[in-house]
């Protein structure tokens, strides 16, 4: 990997029906970082996320993880990534052992059995295994998306608003999950409403705003109540050059 990062983000534009939801985002991540990104709704944010993880094409521009550019190596890049969203992307009717089960063997992932009870332990869901996804909690639906999201070990993480839903003490245990997986060296992109939970995970933070990047900074530069005070002024509709 070279020293110009392993998630590059250069002149990224989407437009729907003549609105531009991104103009023009330059972004690099070294690898084991953990960017958290806010900004007002409608800011372009799921839009990032959606491209990135290459659910919707570019208008223009380029992303290249890990050297791939993503539209033109796509199922190489899916290989390597993992998605956790407020969404689940499980199977209400399926335990929670044949979820993952299913998502090792669309990822053909070596000895599936072993990975199941590895990350059913991992997210404290291993006394639960053969229960009905739809018999469990939002917060435990969320725990066994971190699993299913690990499933194929994936380099670069990718999060949409995963606190949404989820009560005090379940947030708590996603944000001790994502310091975790964090300290294995995964790359993470988080995009949230959560100040605090943000803030606390990150190595960087940004700010997105009307399709631009109006903020960037390594969260050791950051001074909390400074920062607070920049994310208002663009809640409330601060101009972006």
């Amino acid at each position: 990997m070279g020293s110009s990062g392993f998630l590059r983000i250069k002149g990224l534009r989407k437009g729907y029906d003549g609105i531009e939801a991104l103009r023009g985002i330059d972004l690099s991540l070294q690898k084991g970082e953990f960017l958290s990104l806010f900004g007002p709704n409608g800011a372009g944010k799921t839009t990032l996320i959606r491209i990135i993880s290459t659910l919707l094409k570019p208008g223009s521009g380029s992303v290249r993880v890990m050297d791939f550019d993503i539209e033109e190596h796509a199922e190489e890049f899916r290989a390597q990534l993992g998605v956790i969203s407020h969404q689940s992307f499980l199977y209400n009717d399926l335990s929670a052992r044949e979820n993952l089960e299913f998502y090792a063997a669309l990822y053909r992932v070596n000895d599936p059995v072993g990975k199941t009870g590895e990350l059913l332990r991992l997210v404290g869901l291993h006394d639960r295994e053969d229960s009905q996804v739809s018999g469990f909690s939002r917060g435990m639906q969320q725990r066994l998306s971190i699993a299913r999201a690990l499933i194929n070990d994936p380099s670069l993480l990718l999060l949409d608003e995963p606190y949404t839903g989820l009560d005090e003490h379940a947030s708590i245990l996603l944000s001790g999950h994502l310091r975790q997986l964090h300290s294995r060296q995964r790359t993470i992109v988080m995009v949230t409403h959560d100040l605090k939970r943000g803030l606390e995970s990150a190595t960087k933070v940004g700010i997105l705003s009307k399709g631009r990047l109006v903020y960037l900074k390594e969260r050791s530069e950051v001074d909390t109540d400074e920062f607070e005070h920049v994310y208002l002024r663009y809640l409330k509709g601060a101009p972006v050059e």
